[in-house]
C-alpha cells in the first residue's frame, strides 16, 4: 500500500505558516529601509540604532533585574516543592497539586488582572517588586514540573546508602543530591528565566511608572509604528531564546542518559 503524502504536506504547510513569519522579520530588520514592504539593501542601522537608544537598554535591565530574581526564588521554591510532592502523599499534597496547576490551567488575563486586585488591595505600590512577584507565581509551577520528571529519575539508594555511611543530611544534600540534580535545576532556572523575560500580559496588568520591562516597551514601539526598530529587537530575542532553547535541550539529554 503506497504511503499518503498528505501528512506531509499538512506538516510542512504548517511548519510554514508557523515560521515564515519570523523568517520575514529577521530579514527586515537587515532592511535599509523602514518599511517591510520596500527593500532598500542589507544593513545594520537598525541594530546600531539599538545599541544607543536609552529606552531600551532600561527595558532590557528592569526585564533582566525582574527575570534573574523570578529565576533564583522560583527555582528554589520549585525544586522543594518537586522534592515535597515527589517524597510525601496526603491531603496536603493534593492542595499542593491544585496549587502547582492553577497557574498552568488559567488564561494569562485571569492571572494578571486577580494579582491587580490582590496588589491594590494590600496597597502595593506597582512597580519592579510587583512584576517580581507575579512572575515567581508562575515561574515555580514550570520549575516544579521540570524537577519531578528529574527526580523521577533519581537513585534514592544513594541517599540511603550515604546515610548507612554516617554522612550527615547537609553532607547527603551538598554531595550526593545536588550533583544528581543540577542538570535539571539548571534547566529549569532557564526555562523560568525565558519564561518570566517573554511575558507580556500579566506584567501588563501589574507594572507601573518608570518599571517598563522589554515586551511593554516593545508594545509601546508597535503603537508608534516603529517596526523597523522591532525587527532588530525581536531577531536579538529570538537569538537569545534560541541559545536558551538549545543549553536547556542540551542539559536534559545529558541528564537521560
Amino acid at each position: 500500500m503506497k504511503r499518503s503524502r498528505l501528512p506531509y504536506i499538512i506538516t510542512a504547510l504548517t511548519l510554514l505558516f508557523l515560521y515564515l513569519p519570523i523568517i520575514v522579520m529577521v530579514i527586515n530588520s537587515f532592511n535599509a529601509s523602514k518599511f517591510a514592504g520596500d527593500w532598500h539593501g542589507f544593513s545594520l542601522r537598525w541594530y546600531r540604532r539599538l545599541l544607543v537608544d536609552g529606552q531600551v537598554w532600561d527595558a532590557l535591565i528592569h526585564s533582566v533585574i525582574v527575570g534573574i530574581s523570578a529565576t533564583v526564588v522560583s527555582t528554589i521554591l520549585g525544586t522543594l516543592a518537586a522534592f515535597a510532592l515527589h517524597q510525601w502523599k496526603g491531603k496536603l499534597q493534593k492542595f499542593q497539586w491544585l496549587m502547582i496547576y492553577s497557574p498552568l490551567l488559567l488564561p494569562d488575563i485571569l492571572i494578571g488582572v486577580a494579582l491587580l486586585i490582590f496588589f491594590l488591595i494590600l496597597n502595593f505600590e506597582l512597580g519592579l517588586f510587583t512584576i517580581f512577584l507575579a512572575h515567581t507565581t508562575f515561574c515555580i509551577s514550570y520549575v516544579t514540573l521540570v524537577m519531578l520528571s528529574k527526580l523521577q529519575q533519581f537513585d534514592f539508594s544513594l541517599v540511603e546508602a550515604a546515610l548507612d555511611l554516617g554522612a550527615k543530611p547537609l553532607q547527603i544534600t551538598r554531595k550526593v543530591i545536588l550533583p544528581q540534580i543540577l542538570p535539571g535545576i539548571i534547566a529549569a532556572a532557564l526555562l523560568a528565566f525565558t519564561l518570566s523575560i517573554d511575558d507580556f500580559v500579566i506584567t501588563f496588568f501589574v507594572t507601573g511608572p518608570g518599571s517598563t520591562t522589554l515586551p511593554i516597551y516593545v508594545y509601546g514601539m508597535i503603537k508608534y509604528g516603529s517596526t523597523a526598530l522591532i525587527n532588530a529587537l525581536s531577531t536579538v530575542i529570538l537569538a537569545v531564546t534560541i541559545i536558551f532553547v538549545i543549553i536547556t535541550q542540551y542539559l536534559t539529554k545529558e541528564e537521560s542518559y
